[in-house]
Parts: structure tokens; C-alpha cells; sequence
């Protein structure tokens, strides 16, 4: 059992932290599996950082998706309120069910085409930014703008409004803990529903071969998504499926940036591409905590009480670096079999996107690294930094490279 102290809210905003949590993760876990946090404040929280009890809790019906359920009254908006992420059997069943419908694996796989274009026409961008300027930055070239793309692609939204996406989803994946920062994400979620929701209502009048479409006709019996359901339903597409996939790009690539050989090795070897992606999601996942559980009864974790309405944080981070579930933790190895990392979650909130995240990141780096073989950091990496702000996401600020 960890000891009473509580680690501070501080904790996630320290800059050294944000560099290199996985050292902390480290520390706690030798400590103990579970430790009590205060976030949200004034709330009984705590984190799980081993990997047997994070993939257990993640499946846990005593642990809840809803905010209703918290001890102290929280800003449902924050934590994703009306999508699937903040919801429970029964209706997180109905509606992924609906959901699942319209996102299958054929329409991901027939985007396999269209990707590679974009990356191609991406990279041909970054080589001709590098030869005037001499070093560019990744995220800005490829990260971001590639899964944006994507997404509106699959949406159907048109080109001339992408940037706006990537502006609303850059407020709404962060905490807002103070009144201004609260108001504007209101403000910001009231604009992108209002947008999403003439969407619907196009594709309703007019349907196209685009997901907004399949949504609407998704039925299961009588049964279909309403206008807010439908609403949610594709703000959380476009969150977690631009945001996720920006930081596996990025992470992805500076771990192999920092590993020259095993960058060297997927280059000999493109057939390791896949079990390449699994690794580099286990070894610095794009979301670094799994969003909120609370606790709708008096539990233990791993010998820790914890009381009804308490927040429960599953470190999907510090799960892939437990060496009790992993040999060699620490080291990235694109060879690694059996990889059951939990970057995707695990049980019934499995993330639906799965598929197509691998796919981006499938195209993304492999295309990279063949497109590029002498690529390197632009600067030494202690100069690079991740976004510092408190969020469940795991992402750099900026990747200079050379290309």
C-alpha cells in the first residue's frame, strides 16, 4: 500500500516532470501500485501506476465514466460529457453500438490511399521548406497537419475550415481551472457544436460517402443517434482522433530520432512497422492518463481504500514502463512480441480509432524514414519540450529536424 501523503496538484504543471515523467512513474512504482493525488482539487483522487492493476481498473464496473458521480460538483464539459467517455452500460453500449456501424475497418482501410497522398504531398513540403531554411519543424509539417487532414477527410469537412479544427481542439483537450479558461472553452465548445451540428444537417439532406453520413444512417432496429448524440459523438472523433495521432507521430519519432539504431533497423526492415507502432505507443504513449473513473462505491486497489466518489487516474504512461509486465521496460525495441500495451485503453472503452491511429501511424513514419535516411534532431534533445499544461495528452511543443 502507498504511504498518506498526497502528491500535489504541482506535480503534473513541474516543468522537469513534463520532460520526463516516466523517472517519477519509476519512483512511485516501487513505492506501490497506488497513490492518492490532489486533482481535482479538493476531491479524494489517486493514480494507479503499475500495469496489472491499471488494466483491471480499466475494465472495473465499480469504477464510473460519469462526473455525476464525483464527490465534489466538477464541470462535466471538461470531461467529455454526453460522448461515450463519460458514460456507462447501458447507454455506453447502445451507442457504441450505433457508433461502431458507421466506423468500420473497411471505410479505415480504404483511407489507406488517400493517406499516403497526403503524406507524400507533406513530405515533398518538408523537403523544400528544408533545402531554403535547412531545418524544419515536424510538427508543423507532418504531425499536426496529417491527422487533421484525415479526420475532416473523413468527415467530410471541407478544407477551408480545417484550421479552425485544430484551434477548437486545442481548448477544449485542456483542464480549464481557472473562470477565463472555463468561459472560453464554453465559448469554443458552443461554436464547434454549432459548426458540427450544419454539418449534420447537410449530410441529412444531402448524403455523401463520409462518416457524418454513415452516422446518420446508423440504426440498430428503431434505434439511431439524436442531434446531440450525434453532436458528441463526432467532437469526440475530431478530438481524440486528430490530437492522439499528432502525438504518436511525434513521440514516435523523436524516440526512434534518439535510437539511431532501431531507426536504422525499421529502415532495413519495413515489414516491423507494425510491431514498431505497438512499441512506440507502449514506450511514450500520446496520452499519458486515460480519462476520468470515479468511483460509485467504497473500493481497494491493490490494498489502497477507495471511497465512493473518488477519482481514480490510470497512468497508461507508467503501465508501459512496468517491468513486471515488461522485460527491458526502459529500452525501445521495435522487435518486441506480445506487446499488450494499454495506450488504447482496454475492455469496453477500447478506443474505437484504433485502427485508423495505426494506420496514420503506419504511413506517417514509415513513409519519414524512407523518404529521409539521414534524418536528425536539429537540436540536442534536453532543448525540446512537451506541453506543460496539465492534460491527459502527452505531446511536444516543437521537433526541429533535419532532414
Amino acid at each position: 500500500m502507498a504511504d498518506e501523503r498526497v502528491l500535489p496538484l504541482s506535480l503534473l504543471f513541474d516543468d522537469d516532470f513534463s520532460e520526463n515523467p516516466y523517472a517519477t512513474y519509476a519512483e512511485l512504482r516501487a513505492e506501490g501500485p497506488v497513490h492518492r493525488i490532489d486533482f481535482p482539487p479538493g476531491a479524494e483522487a489517486f493514480l494507479v501506476v503499475d500495469y496489472e492493476h491499471a488494466r483491471t481498473a480499466m475494465n472495473d464496473p465499480r469504477l464510473s465514466k460519469d462526473p455525476v458521480h464525483s464527490s465534489i460538483p466538477v464541470d462535466a464539459a471538461q470531461y467529455f460529457a454526453g460522448t461515450m467517455l463519460s458514460m456507462d452500460p447501458p447507454d455506453h453500449t447502445r451507442l457504441r453500438g450505433l457508433v461502431v456501424k458507421a466506423f468500420t475497418s473497411r471505410r479505415m482501410e480504404a483511407l489507406r490511399p488517400h493517406i499516403q497522398q497526403i503524406t507524400d504531398r507533406l513530405l515533398d513540403e518538408m523537403a523544400d521548406r528544408a533545402k531554403a531554411e535547412g531545418s524544419v519543424d515536424l510538427m508543423e509539417a507532418l504531425a499536426v497537419p496529417l491527422p487533421i487532414q484525415v479526420i475532416c477527410e473523413l468527415l467530410g469537412v471541407p478544407p477551408g475550415d480545417r484550421k479552425r479544427f485544430r484551434e477548437w481542439t486545442a481548448v477544449l483537450t485542456v483542464p480549464a481551472l481557472t473562470p477565463e479558461a472555463q468561459e472560453r472553452r464554453r465559448e469554443t465548445a458552443r461554436a464547434f457544436g454549432g459548426y458540427l451540428l450544419g454539418i449534420v444537417a447537410e449530410r441529412r439532406a444531402e448524403p455523401r460517402d463520409d462518416l457524418v453520413t454513415a452516422l446518420v444512417q446508423a440504426r440498430d432496429g428503431d434505434a439511431a443517434l439524436d442531434d446531440t448524440e450525434m453532436l458528441n459523438t463526432i467532437r469526440l472523433l475530431l478530438i481524440a482522433g486528430h490530437e492522439t495521432t499528432v502525438n504518436l507521430i511525434g513521440n514516435g519519432t523523436l524516440a526512434l530520432l534518439t535510437d539511431p539504431a532501431q531507426a536504422a533497423l525499421l529502415r532495413e526492415r519495413p515489414d516491423l512497422l507494425p510491431s514498431a507502432i505497438e512499441e512506440l505507443l507502449r514506450y511514450d504513449p500520446p496520452i499519458e492518463r486515460a480519462t476520468q473513473r470515479i468511483a460509485i462505491q467504497d473500493m481497494e486497489i491493490a490494498g489502497t481504500r477507495i471511497p465512493r466518489g473518488a477519482w481514480v487516474h490510470i497512468v497508461l504512461a507508467s503501465a508501459g514502463r512496468d517491468s513486471t509486465a515488461f522485460d527491458d521496460s526502459g529500452t525501445l525495441d521495435i522487435t518486441r512480441d506480445s506487446n499488450r500495451h494499454l495506450a488504447f485503453g482496454h475492455g469496453m472503452h477500447f478506443c474505437l480509432g484504433a485502427p485508423l491511429a495505426r494506420l496514420e501511424g503506419q504511413i506517417a513514419i514509415g513513409s519519414l524514414l524512407n523518404r529521409f535516411p539521414g534524418l536528425t534532431l536539429a537540436v540536442p534533445p534536453e532543448e525540446l519540450r512537451h506541453h506543460n499544461n496539465g492534460s491527459i495528452l502527452r505531446g511536444l511543443t516543437s521537433l526541429p529536424v533535419m532532414p
